[in-house]
């Protein structure tokens, strides 16, 4: 008899895993559903999306060589990778600090940590706005020595999310580690660094990545904080749609598409690495 037999199913029980493997492959497919039909007319050739004419890349050639397009997606991409890592490290700071301390009006900072969550962005984009008007803060993308008005506002935005995960992954930890690094003479700092970060670096990681999409495809936030002179890929497609949704739209959206799920690989996939070559 073999050492790792598998057992055999009841006949209820093998019914139920495929029914629930049949449901959750039509869940899948309804939400990405969208996504593949995007994909599939960016390579219509037709300026209207709701007939098919046959296959061509012409419209992402016109995508690539619109300059207007391609800095909007580079702006987009300079302000979700700045967002990314200042809402990292503050979010990490603001998960460690709720974590292990214990200070007046804790849970009020809690809360209010909490609210960028909560509240609605129709209203932070409003708030944001009525606040760098009334400091007379510039806006715009990057000017110099400061961030501009959309970054802070993705940061601000941002950042509880990654203290959300991050406080997640912190209740697992075992403080047991904590104590055996101090009586083996490890530093604060040390303990930190050897330690508890190694612990939540897959809480970093998924923090980053969540914080980098919900920076990149915000549009809300984003549309009350631009100046006239910063234009982000969400508010340059709100534009280009205005009036109909053409294939150079689907063609720019599928390249934005791939990257994230390409940028989402290489992140997991040197997570996968790092956890591999620490277990040796």
């Amino acid at each position: 008899m073999p050492l790792f037999a598998r057992t055999a199913r009841a006949p209820l029980e093998y019914s139920r895993t495929l029914w629930m493997r049949l449901w959750v492959g039509a869940v899948m497919l309804f939400l990405y559903a969208p996504l593949i039909v995007l994909m599939i007319f960016s390579f219509n050739d037709s300026k209207r999306n709701v007939v098919w004419r046959g296959f061509t890349t012409k419209y992402y050639q016109k995508a690539l060589g619109n300059d207007q397009l391609v800095e909007a997606l580079l702006n987009s991409l300079t302000i979700a990778a700045l967002a990314t890592i200042v809402s990292v490290v503050l979010g990490a700071i603001a998960a460690v600090m709720l974590w292990r301390f214990r200070f007046p009006f804790k849970s009020a900072v809690d809360g209010t940590i909490s609210l960028p969550i909560i509240v609605p962005e129709i209203c932070l984009g409003v708030a944001f706005l009525m606040f760098f008007a009334a400091i007379g803060w510039p806006t715009g993308l990057v000017w110099p020595f400061n961030l501009g008005a959309i970054t802070i506002a993705h940061i601000t935005f941002c950042f509880p999310f990654v203290t959300m995960v991050v406080r997640s992954r912190l209740a697992s930890f075992n403080c047991e580690q904590e104590e055996a690094a101090k009586d083996l003479g490890a530093s604060e700092w040390q303990m930190f660094r050897d330690v508890l970060i190694p612990h939540i670096r897959p809480a970093l990681v998924a923090g980053a990545l969540l914080s980098f999409t919900l920076s990149l495809d915000d549009f809300v936030i984003t549309y009350f904080t631009s100046g006239p002179d910063t234009i982000t890929f969400p508010v340059k497609v709100y534009s280009m749609v205005r009036f109909s949704v053409t294939p150079e739209v689907n063609a720019a959206s599928t390249l934005l598409v791939i990257l994230t799920v390409v940028l989402t690989f290489i992140a997991l996939k040197l997570q996968g690495v790092k956890a591999v070559s620490e277990t040796r």
